[in-house]
Parts: C-alpha cells; sequence; structure tokens
C-alpha cells in the first residue's frame, strides 16, 4: 500500500551518500581519509546549477531535514515545517541539500564507523572535528554534485555558525547566508553548560574512555543526563512556565525522588529517547565543534576583521527569549557585516519558545525567510551571481 504524501511535504525521500578518498586535513592537526557523507536532496536541481540551497543542521540533528521515510513515515524531517514546496523554502523553486556532518552518527563516517586501519570502530581514536572542518567536508560534497556555487547556504544554531563559516572559508561559493538564532562564538556560560553534559558522559561507568562499543555497552545515564542539561538550555523560562508551571504529576507532593513535577518528568522523557539514538562520542564532539567555534579568535577578537573576505549577502534572524544565543550576539554579527558594507537584513522576532524558537512555527518568522527566499529566487532567475 502507498503511502499517502501529506500536503506540501517532498514526500517520501531517500539518503544517499558520497564517499571521499582524498584526505581531508583538519583543524586539530589530523587527518581523515576514506570517509563517507549521508546526504538527502529535495527539489530538482535547474540547467546552469544555480538554485543550490544548503542546509546545515544543528547539535543532535541530521541530513534529514525534510519529507518522511517510506518505510518510516513518522519519521519527518526536522526542519520540514519550513522546507518543501510552497513552503518558505520553496523545493519547486530551489535544490535543497541536507548532510549529516563528519562525525556524526547517522551514516556519516563518525566514532561509530569502522577504522579501515584496525578493523573496529575509531571510538574514543576518532579526531576532535571543527565548524571549519565540517564545511569543508561540505564544500567536497558540493564538487561530488557538480554544485560550484550555493545560491544559499543556512542553518539555525550549530547550523548557523557553519553557514557564517562558509562566508569566511569559500566567500565566492555562495550568494546568501541565513544566519539563524546564532552568535559569534559561545559565552563562557554556554561552554559551562556543555561541559557539564560532557562530564555527565565521561563519567558513566559505562563510557569506557569512549571504546564502550567493545564492551557492548551505551553510556546511556550520562547521555540523558547531558540532554536534560542541554533541552533546558533550549527553552526559555516563560516557554517553561506557560507549558510545565508548577504542575504536579499526581496532584499532590509524594516526598521522594521520582519525579513528582511535570517538567521534571518531561525532561527525564527528553533524556530517555535520546539516549536510544544519539551516540555519546558524536555528542562530545559536536559540543566540543561549538566550544571552538569563534571566528575572531585569530584576529584579535575583531569580529569585522574576520568577516573581511566575506562577499555574501546576509539574513540574520534572532528571537527575544532565546537566552542561550540572545539577539544581542546575533547584533554583533550584524554590526561586523555593516563595519564591512555587506548587504545585510536583520530580523528579531519577538517569540516565547527560547532557543527552540528557529525550529517552530512562527508566523513572522516564516514571512521573513519566505520574502528572503523570494528575493534570491528572483535572483536565481535573473541569472545574478
Amino acid at each position: 500500500m502507498d503511502t499517502p504524501t501529506p500536503a506540501r511535504s517532498v514526500g517520501a525521500v531517500t539518503p544517499q551518500r558520497a564517499t571521499f578518498s582524498e584526505p581531508l586535513q583538519l583543524r586539530c592537526g589530523r587527518s581523515i581519509a576514506g570517509y563517507e557523507l549521508v546526504y538527502e536532496t529535495y527539489g530538482s536541481l535547474n540547467a546552469d546549477r544555480s538554485n543550490a540551497i544548503l542546509v546545515c543542521h544543528a547539535l543532535n540533528a541530521s541530513h534529514h531535514v525534510a519529507g518522511f521515510y517510506a518505510n518510516d513515515p513518522d519519521n519527518v524531517g526536522w526542519w520540514d515545517n519550513i522546507i518543501g514546496p510552497g513552503k518558505p523554502v520553496d523545493t519547486d523553486r530551489f535544490f535543497v541539500i541536507g548532510v549529516n556532518n563528519l562525525g556524526g552518527c547517522f551514516g556519516s563516517t563518525g566514532p561509530m564507523s569502522i577504522d579501515p586501519a584496525t578493523g573496529r570502530p575509531y571510538g574514543a581514536s576518532f579526531p576532535l572535528v571543527t565548524v571549519e572542518d565540517w564545511v569543508a567536508a561540505q564544500a567536497r560534497l558540493a564538487d561530488h554534485l557538480g554544485i560550484e556555487r550555493f545560491a544559499a547556504v543556512m542553518g539555525g544554531s550549530l547550523g548557523a555558525m557553519q553557514s557564517l563559516s562558509w562566508t569566511r572559508q569559500f566567500p565566492d561559493r555562495l550568494g546568501h547566508a541565513l544566519v539563524i538564532a546564532c552568535a559569534p562564538n559561545l559565552s563562557a556560560q554556554n561552554i559551562a553548560f556543555n561541559e557539564v553534559a560532557r562530564q555527565a558522559i565521561l563519567t558513566d561507568p559505562e563510557f569506557h574512555g569512549g571504546d564502550y562499543y567493545a564492551h557492548g555497552a551505551t553510556p546511556v545515564r550520562g547521555l540523558r543526563v547531558a540532554r536534560m542539561v542541554g533541552h533546558i538550555t533550549y527553552l526559555s523560562d516563560d516557554a517553561m512556565a506557560s507549558k510545565f508551571g508548577r504542575q504536579l504529576r499526581n496532584g499532590s507532593i509524594g516526598y521522594g525522588f521520582e519525579p513528582e513535577f511535570q517538567i521534571e518528568s518531561y525532561l527525564r522523557y527528553q533524556g530517555g529517547k535520546f539516549a536510544e539514538y544519539f551516540d555519546a562520542n558524536t555528542y562530545l564532539r559536536i559540543t566540543k565543534a561549538l566550544d571552538y567555534f569563534d571566528p575572531a579568535f585569530e584576529s584579535g577578537g575583531d569580529l569585522a576583521k574576520a568577516l573581511a573576505t566575506a562577499r555574501a549577502a546576509f539574513l540574520v534572524v534572532s528571537f527575544t527569549t532565546d537566552w542561550r544565543f540572545a539577539p544581542e550576539r546575533s547584533r554583533e554579527i550584524v554590526q561586523a557585516l555593516l563595519r564591512n558594507q555587506l548587504d545585510v537584513t536583520y530580523g528579531e522576532i519577538d517569540a516565547p519558545h527560547g532557543h527552540d524558537a528557529f525550529l517552530l512555527d512562527d508566523p513572522r518568522y516564516h514571512a521573513l525567510v519566505r520574502a528572503y527566499l523570494e528575493r534570491i529566487d528572483a535572483e536565481v532567475a535573473g541569472g545574478v551571481r
């Protein structure tokens, strides 16, 4: 029986795999050869290959950006609400690419993959990768697909950091950068949250120094706590208060340590679900990539100088209640771009949801993205390069 296609969905999608034999030099000083990247595409590439948009994923997401899988129709892409036919990122107009980053746990080469030198999973030996390494690998995927230049590179949160990095590493290979719910680097508070999450994993008795695959184990407890810590930072206080308040699960105090408040139950559920599908070694590496991202580091903290080579036009979007990547951090990016006299559109959306707002259905946010993408579509149609 055929699975019905939901309205305005790209429909059933199939992941693809690209293999690269040339070693990729990494920022940590190591290199990796014989790696694979898993990706999905939506829409059609036009004749001159000028309508491609690369979507970069955030911490726990993947290449599965839109649509669903025929054998698992409930597994809908993480940005399906914004990408598809007639949606703000219109796949009737654009060829959209989602890729699982190097070091990920959704098919691309990562710690769970077999190291050809040993015949065993890389585990703890998999190198630390950075945002810049991911962008370099994505550029090779673009070469593989025959795409010389992206109409746009876009992402939210950690994905937005990749979009920003694209404008520095490959300034002539993209026309526009959509930088959504981003910061030019992590604050000390954000690094602290990441370190607490990592310590939860590293001190789990089942972690085994990162080689838990060989022990047939998974650091489930550590992953649960890491996800709980992270999830708190994605929501605003108002969103938590509205959704949970001080609601009790059973209507009365139990005087014990089992979850009594609804928020406790919710966090435990989210942590448990996350631990079922995400790899701990990948989580450690992705949070480190977040910590390391700082394009202005080599220019003495001067972000404008760091972005001086950028050529793209920018859409920068922030959300008022996002305390993890607060609007003032996006405004730092905007000011640095303006100092370089670049074309910048900035939108600050009054939304109650916190950092997660970039994933949700806010009509003002979606209207802004739609309007900006219509501008890009007009440029593509007019042959603007």
